[in-house]
C-alpha cells in the first residue's frame, strides 16, 4: 500500500454530500471556482431515509469531494451557505493512503486557508 505524504503537512480527505440531482453540478462548479477543492465526483443515488416521521425515498446525487484536510471546513461552510437542504448531510472521512502523485495533484489544485 502506497503511503501519503506523511510528516509534511499535506493530509488529505474525501468529503460525502447528498443533493438534489438539479443543483449538482452548480454546487460542484462552484466549489472548484473557490478552489477548495481538487475534484468532485456526481453519482446518481437512491437514498432512503426519515426525516420529520415521514419515511422518504429519494433520488439524488452523491458528491464525493477531494480536498485538503485543512480545508474541510471552509468546504462545510461552502456547501452549508450554497445547499437547498436544511440539513444538509456532509462528512468528511480520512485518506490514510493513496497513489502519492494524485495526492499531490488534490494538494496543489487547492489553496490553504
Amino acid at each position: 500500500m502506497e503511503k501519503k505524504n506523511a510528516g509534511d503537512g499535506k493530509e488529505i480527505c474525501v468529503m460525502y454530500s447528498t443533493v438534489p440531482p438539479s443543483r449538482s453540478t452548480d454546487l460542484a462548479q462552484r466549489l472548484l471556482e473557490k478552489k477548495i477543492v481538487a475534484c468532485v465526483n456526481i453519482i446518481p443515488v437512491r437514498s432512503l431515509y426519515r426525516w420529520k416521521g415521514e419515511s422518504c425515498d429519494d433520488g439524488e446525487h452523491l458528491l464525493i469531494i477531494k480536498t485538503r484536510k485543512d480545508l474541510a471546513d471552509t468546504v462545510i461552510r461552502a456547501l452549508k451557505e450554497m445547499h437547498p437542504y436544511d440539513v444538509p448531510e456532509v462528512i468528511t472521512l480520512p485518506v490514510i493512503a493513496g497513489h502519492l502523485p494524485y495526492l499531490d495533484w488534490v494538494y496543489s489544485e487547492t489553496r490553504g486557508p
